[in-house]
């Protein structure tokens, strides 16, 4: 959904003033790319507003959506 999410959080990373953990980058992100929170949440909402009655949404919140890319990136940066 969000288009360069690599370079986005390797520049919200450069930003960060203290310690990287996930919260620290989810709310740095936020600050840094208003535009593209915006667009995760005009997605799912028009997902959401679209679905029928009693059916499921297999699209994740936003928050989570963000959360479990920044979680997996910062997992593969420890690793390299």
């Amino acid at each position: 959904m969000i288009q360069h999410l690599e370079e986005k959080f390797k520049n919200t990373l450069a930003h960060l003033d203290e310690r990287s953990n996930e919260q620290n980058m989810f709310n740095q992100f936020l600050a840094l790319y208003p535009a593209d929170w915006k667009l995760l949440k005009v997605t799912f909402s028009k997902f959401n507003r679209s679905k029928q009655f009693g059916k499921t949404i297999p699209l994740p919140r936003p928050e989570q959506q963000l959360r479990k890319e920044l979680r997996s990136w910062l997992k593969s940066q420890v690793l390299k």
